[in-house]
């Protein structure tokens, strides 16, 4: 029996073509704009667990700076966002999609802060670069860089302390010391002290710089270096001369003593 409900109208199949073509405007004008956020250097990133609290909220999106990190060297106090593989073990887990059209969504996702990263992307607050050493804790309780105590209650989540692991690192050529500011929650390069390079992760993994929340409103705010990492020493360049530098200072008093002893002694001599 031939069916009359069934709407034949062009108007119909007008409707469907011009929300098959919204559609795929709609996927070229993200994958235009993810293209076009990665060439000028900014990348939002979704915050995908509470180990920056109250910094960071989970949720929150951060944009991330991927061009600075070229004209100069990471800084103390940066917060920034790198790729943990073969470093950190994942904090939070991510379901991961099963079908191409669901992992090609996931990606341009991730790419403009709409979906959680990869589980390997972390983000931390750098404490020690290149030289430094970093320790845990002083007689107040601190944590210590080059022998300067770091000041973070404007950062540090309520209730935390500074570390409720002991250390003393030397941070490696090429790495950094990174560290979570809800100390409590953070799987951070505390964790790792036992892997080579004793818990810090190589700069060459650094994605880029945090500097701005911008989602949600009621939490933009920008991302600068707390003060405290003003007053910190650099690296001591004479450290590995000191001994010496005082095996001189022990010998040159001596030496000089024997040979004014020996100019007396020939001024004497007939």
């Amino acid at each position: 029996m031939l069916r009359t409900d069934v709407d034949l109208s062009p108007s119909r199949y007008g409707a469907q073509r011009s929300l098959l073509r919204e559609l795929v405007l709609l996927v070229g004008l993200t994958l235009l704009l993810a293209t076009l956020v990665r060439t000028f250097g900014v990348q939002p990133f979704y915050i995908p667990s509470g180990s920056m609290e109250n910094t960071l909220q989970v949720g929150d999106r951060v944009l991330v700076d991927k061009v600075s990190y070229r004209l100069h060297d990471v800084r103390r106090g940066d917060i920034v966002v790198f790729n943990g593989l073969d470093s950190f073990t994942p904090e939070t887990h991510v379901k991961q999609p099963t079908s191409p059209l669901a992992k090609a969504a996931r990606t341009v996702g991730s790419s403009l802060g709409i979906a959680p990263p990869g589980e390997q992307d972390f983000i931390k607050r750098v404490i020690g670069v290149p030289g430094d050493r970093v320790k845990c804790c002083d007689a107040q309780g601190r944590v210590t860089v080059n022998g300067s105590p770091l000041a973070e209650w404007s950062y540090l989540y309520p209730g935390n302390t500074p570390s409720g692991t002991t250390f003393d690192q030397v941070v490696p050529e090429g790495r950094l010391w990174v560290m979570g500011d809800h100390r409590a929650e953070s799987a951070d390069s505390r964790s790792h002290l036992g892997d080579p390079g004793g818990g810090t992760v190589p700069e060459s993994k650094v994605i880029g710089r945090a500097f701005s929340v911008v989602w949600p409103p009621s939490h933009w705010t920008g991302l600068g270096v707390p003060a405290t990492y003003d007053e910190v020493r650099a690296p001591s360049a004479l450290a590995p001369a000191a001994p010496y530098a005082l095996g001189l200072a022990v010998a040159l008093p001596s030496v000089m003593g024997r040979r004014r002893r020996r100019a007396g002694s020939g001024g004497q001599r007939p």
